[in-house]
């Protein structure tokens, strides 16, 4: 038999029919269809149980700690604490096992938490009762228990339980309202149709006798696009087949609205529903710091395994000498001298791993975490980027990416809805030539005393007069908008004859305002009612037109057309787009003085579509009806074809006219780009629009100036040069220019040289993304990314939404392979957010598709300014200090260890009692580095903002550079060699007591190694949270308990562990170790010193490098207070309850040291505002400030 038989088999009957065809069959009611019609295939689908939960009670276990030992740094600690159980190791095995079962616990009990809500969310939608159809009856049951192929009915309000196809409703035209705002965000009401011949079924009985069954796609995510099609069965007859389309298609988590009741057909149930396919993850993101810290891990690693392979050889070496192998106190047993030198040199390396392991820091990757978590609230919380409009504030769906804010180079930003506020005002329309402007509308609202019609130039002629009204009544009828009655949250919007108030209702609003603008000149679109589609003209008549088709809009062919028919009997097409798309299909009307109107309004900025129509005879639209018909029942490639049937019919067009509606700049948007510029960040704009209109709107936005010269990579260019000539000419331009000046590659803000701007379209982009001509393998990407590096600025125009996800990766993976940051608000710009490494949405109005895929949203791009030269900034400050830290911190703790084996024969003594080695990083030096990331402010938000200049400090990972690096490890080297060999010398001298005890003859203090490892631990702890104090530059009472709290608590913890003998513990070496040490007052000293001058070498090197190469910020910090009274900060409530003790960094603030602070808290109106008491004759800004309220981002202000 043959192989590919067999396979298709086992995959027929075992793996399930939907998993070997492209398309399934669906039994509505499960009522098999008529003998003779088809083959009846019973076919297996999952139940309509929703799982969003990661694990089971069975598998939570197993499955977490698989996951938790993926990450490179728990599986490593779990082989050193299996090394130590193995074999004989000199620490204990708790002193690895605590801290990983501290980590792998607090990470289990958190995601456990977080998969009990989600399983208990589950049970709550699985459990919700849904109304089915059984034997003519309305029968009620659990949601879980739905099939495919149930008939189900939905009241209003409530939600959609699984994926249906809309069969009837109670309404006589088969309509109904539905939003969709727990999927996409859009809380307008969009129309859906149920299908031609269910749409008069209104009752169980009429619904359990119908016959039919659906051919449709399988399940796929796309939640606007569907292929099916309904075979109904009447009688003997041939089965009627209808295209089904997602205007059909009702899908799960949607609601119902202003219908009472409809219903459906289940097509795909549980976690084969589109929401469901939604929520698959999207892949991961990683910041360049997680980049940096695997690679610093990388190299810890290496030193650990060094230091423990020179400690084995020297073990032999040392062992080699006679006597030294067996020392009369441990002599080797008979087995022991047996063993093979190999395995016992392998167990030593082994123990010399678990010895120095710690300096690979476990509890890091904790902490980073929480900082992560902890931080991303800030954003949340910031008042700042909360719009009061649209009540909407900052959302954070990924803390990952926090830091990365802070190291953007290049933006990629969407024009319409992102640096434009997308709410349309329609300004003219221009008709044969002639323009008009209705004068009174304004955002949709009707203004008082306004009615007309203001004329540019003369009145057109008779026939004129025909095209005019021909023109309103295309623009009447050529749309999706929908009319509601009733009020809605919106407010209603009268008609300008003060009649019935109406709502349009759309989800373009450039539809809605050219119907509302087409209303202020004489014609109002009425409603659509049983597929007639009704006007009211100029003379106050209701006409009525029969609408026989729609070619719907998409963004490849930029434009729609509709297919109606008249009272008369006349069949019309109008069609409306983009004029790059109307033009070429038009063969009559006056061409010329249009494209002229077009082009003078695209360059004010105005968003400009043609419109245009043909009549059809009967006999030409019937063949349109059969080719339209024949694509929308195809299964296969259904959207190719109706492509190709929408090219055939849009066709031989007259023009009309032409409509320019305004779509205003976003406040502050100028504001924001000068501001990022000036940051260094380069901002490119993607849209789909048209040149000119894309070039108006950046001249706006201050993206391009007036000195600007602008460079043409277009289409048109193109077809007059070839493109490579136009490339290398572009090429010479700009790079003469760069190689003759030091360019700021950066921004094009510079006064005394040339600033370009380019200018590219999507057409230009497609070829330049392709082979050369001579089929060379190389192409011209590298020549066009030379050109765009050399410009201050770029726009591309006429983008499909791949190619502006092209663009976003081809800066991504380029030599430099810059940081990215795409922003946008509509569906079209997620592929591009999704692409870049940030992505941010604006919640606008093209729903919430592109906030939902993005890693933040904001309501506004002028919030964008705060989020990267603010939150950014301080968020990567905060966190490469934290990385440094943590290995600068283990580095201190583990090299004494390392040199203390040349003292001790190689013997692996531990230097430190357990508890210490166990708690060194869980406890005595965690705290105030996590406190630290999430508090500090080395500089204040209003400085910040102020000059944004200072982003550029730590562009390019600045602060987790190989150089910054080494400077942190020498520098914990450093320290460690003065904590042990400071000790060490305290201790060179000793005698023996009379009874037995060794004492120092220069301090007289009891020796002994757990003595020399305590002082050794004790400068250690004091310096390592010195040194991050001396780093604070933001003081406040939290500060001030956690450092000084963490030392007061290694303190308590040494004298109770020292003072205590502890019944659990098999030994008592720490036996009054620790008070034994303190008893002595040349202990004290040299603890200070040791601390001392073990910071000294970071202080001069902080004060020579501020007085001779200074960075902007730390000009910045010694010009003015690093902590102003009068500027805003994110804890400026906290700040302001500082201890008497504290010392302001301002160098004019000479009270704060001679007397105790006095600090007046007011609360009014949820705030929360510090006042110091002005210092006699200080001038400076801080002392002498008016009182200010506290930021609205801080954490006290939040929760007042």
């Amino acid at each position: 038999m043959d192989c590919s038989l067999v396979r298709t088999l086992v995959h027929r009957y075992c793996a399930g029919e939907e998993n070997w065809v492209d398309s399934r069959t669906i039994y509505v009611g499960h009522r098999e269809p008529p003998p003779g019609a088809e083959a009846y295939i019973p076919q297996r689908y999952p139940d309509n149980r929703i799982v969003s939960s990661k694990y089971t009670f069975w598998n939570f276990i197993p499955k977490n700690l698989f996951e938790q030992f993926r990450r490179i740094a728990n599986f490593y600690f779990l082989i050193i604490f299996l090394v130590q159980l193995i074999i004989d190791t000199p620490t204990s095995p708790v002193t690895s096992g605590l801290p990983l079962f501290f980590v792998i616990t607090v990470t289990a009990i958190k995601q456990g938490y977080e998969d009990w809500l989600r399983h208990k969310a589950d049970n709550a939608m699985n459990q919700c009762p849904v109304h089915f159809i059984q034997h003519g009856k309305l029968v009620r049951k659990q949601s879980r228990k739905l099939r495919v192929g149930d008939i189900v009915m939905v009241k209003e309000d409530e939600t959609f339980p699984c994926d249906l196809i809309f069969l009837s409703s109670n309404r006589g035209d088969g309509t109904c309202h539905v939003t969709t705002a727990s999927l996409d965000g859009e809380s307008s009401h969009k129309t859906h149709y149920a299908v031609q011949d269910t749409k008069g079924f209104h009752t169980e009985e009429d619904i359990d006798g119908l016959h039919a069954t659906i051919e449709c796609e399988q399940p796929q995510p796309d939640l606007y696009k569907f292929v099916g099609r309904i075979n109904v069965y009447s009688d003997l007859n041939d089965p009627v087949v209808r295209p089904l389309g997602s205007e059909n298609l009702l899908l799960r988590g949607a609601t119902l609205k202003n219908t009472e009741k409809i219903f459906g057909v289940a097509i795909y149930t549980g976690m084969e529903t589109k929401m469901a396919l939604n929520y698959q993850s999207k892949s991961q993101k990683r910041s360049a710091v997680e980049k940096s810290m695997n690679v610093f891990l990388i190299v810890y690693l290496c030193i650990l395994i060094s230091k423990a392979l020179i400690n084995t050889v020297l073990k032999y070496v040392w062992q080699s000498e006679p006597f030294r192998d067996e020392p009369w106190y441990n002599q080797k047993t008979e087995s022991e001298r047996q063993r093979n030198l190999f395995l016992k040199a392998f167990t030593d390396f082994l123990a010399f791993m678990v010895l120095f392991n710690y300096i690979i820091p476990v509890s890091m990757y904790v902490t980073v975490e929480m900082q992560k978590f902890l931080g991303s609230y800030f954003i949340t919380w910031d008042e700042d980027m909360f719009d009061e409009e649209t009540g909407e504030g900052p959302l954070v769906n990924t803390s990952d990416l926090n830091e990365e804010l802070g190291q953007v180079e290049y933006i990629f930003t969407d024009k319409t809805g992102t640096l434009t506020e997308n709410n349309m005002e329609f300004k003219e329309c221009c008709i044969e030539g002639h323009v008009y402007v209705p004068h009174v509308i304004c955002n949709g609202q009707v203004l008082p005393d306004a009615s007309g019609i203001d004329m540019i130039d003369s009145s057109p002629s008779v026939s004129g007069r025909e095209r005019e009204e021909l023109f309103f009544r295309a623009l009447c009828l050529c749309h999706t908008v929908q009319v509601k009655d009733d009020d809605n949250p919106d407010g209603p919007r009268k008609s300008p004859d003060g009649g019935k108030s109406c709502v349009y209702i759309s989800s373009s609003p450039d539809e809605v305002a050219l119907v509302e603008g087409v209303q202020r000149l004489g014609f109002t679109y009425l409603r659509l009612k049983d597929n007639y589609m009704e006007i009211l003209n100029r003379d106050n008549g209701v006409e009525r037109f029969e609408l026989l088709e729609i070619l719907s809009f998409d963004s490849v062919r930029r434009r729609m057309s509709v297919i109606v028919k008249s009272a008369e009997g006349d069949i019309y097409l109008f069609c409306k787009g983009a004029d790059s798309s109307i033009f070429p299909r038009v063969i009559e009307g006056k061409v010329d003085q249009i494209r002229a109107r077009v082009e003078r309004n695209a360059v004010e900025g105005l968003r400009t579509l043609c419109v245009a129509y043909k009549r059809l005879i009967p006999e030409e639209y019937e063949g349109i009806c059969q080719l339209l018909q024949a694509a929308k029942v195809a299964l296969q490639d259904r959207e190719k074809k109706l492509a190709e049937a929408y090219e055939q019919i849009e066709k031989d067009l007259i023009l009309l006219g032409a409509t320019a509606v305004e779509d205003r700049l976003q406040e502050k948007a100028a504001d924001t780009i000068e501001a990022l510029q000036k940051a260094g960040i380069k901002v490119w704009v993607l849209t789909g629009d048209k040149m000119e209109t894309a070039a108006a709107t950046c001249y706006a936005c201050k993206l391009f100036r007036r000195n600007t010269q602008l460079l043409e990579l277009t289409t048109k260019r193109i077809e007059e040069q070839s493109l490579h000539d136009v490339l290398f000419e572009l090429s010479k331009t700009v790079l003469r220019h760069s190689g003759s000046l030091t360019r700021d590659t950066f921004s094009g803000l510079s006064a005394d040289m040339q600033d370009y701007g380019l200018i590219i379209d999507g057409a230009a982009l497609s070829l330049i993304m392709k082979p050369r001509e001579d089929g060379s393998s190389g192409n011209y990407r590298e020549l066009f990314l030379e050109i765009c590096r050399s410009c201050s600025a770029v726009l591309c125009c006429r983008m499909a939404p791949l190619q502006k996800a092209q663009i976003v990766k081809l800066i991504k993976f380029s030599k430099e392979h810059p940081i990215t940051l795409a922003i946008g608000d509509g569906a079209n710009d997620v592929s591009m957010i999704l692409e870049a490494h940030v992505g941010i949405g604006v919640i606008g109005k093209e729903g919430r598709q592109a906030a939902r895929n993005s890693d933040y949203a904001i309501p506004k791009f002028k919030h964008l300014k705060k989020m990267l030269l603010v939150h950014g900034h301080f968020y990567y400050i905060r966190i490469s200090e934290l990385v440094q830290y943590f290995f600068y911190k283990n580095v201190c703790f583990i090299f004494p260890q390392f040199l203390y084996q040349f003292f001790c024969g190689f013997s692996q003594q531990t230097l430190y009692d357990t508890a210490y080695l166990t708690l060194y990083n869980i406890s005595f030096t965690s705290l105030p580095i996590l406190l630290y990331s999430l508090m500090e402010q080395h500089v204040s938000i209003d400085v910040l903002k102020r000059d944004p200049a200072l982003y550029r400090d730590i562009a390019k990972n600045a602060l987790l550079r190989w150089r910054v690096f080494i400077y942190w490890t020498l520098l914990g080297l450093f320290d460690a060699l003065v904590f042990f060999f400071g000790a060490y010398f305290m201790f060179e001298n000793t005698t023996v007591t009379s009874n037995g005890q060794i004492m120092t003859t220069n301090t007289h203090m009891i020796f002994g190694n757990w003595t020399f490892g305590t002082l050794v631990f004790t400068v250690m702890v004091f310096t390592v949270t010195l040194k991050l104090a001396l780093d604070t530059h933001y003081w406040t009472w939290i500060n001030h308990f956690v450092i000084w709290g963490s030392l007061l608590f290694y303190v308590v913890f040494s004298l109770l562990w020292g003072g205590v003998i502890w019944p659990f513990l098999n030994y008592q070496r720490m036996y009054y170790v620790f008070i034994q040490m303190l008893s002595s007052g040349p202990a004290w000293l040299a603890i200070v010193l040791l601390v001392t001058v073990s910071l000294l070498p970071d202080v001069l090197k902080k004060v020579l490098c501020r007085q001779l190469w200074p960075t902007a910020t730390e000009r910045v910090q010694q010009n003015g207070c690093a902590q102003p009274w009068d500027q805003d900060s994110e804890f400026t409530p906290l700040a302001s309850l500082q201890s008497p003790g504290y010392q302001s960094t301002c160098p004019s603030a000479a009270w704060s040291g001679s007397r105790p602070q006095q600090v007046t808290l007011a609360v009014w109106k949820g705030k929360v505002s510090a006042e110091p008491p002005p210092a006699p004759g200080c001038s400076h800004r801080c002392c002498s400030s008016s009182p200010r309220h506290g930021c609205p981002g801080s954490l006290v202000g939040m929760l007042v």
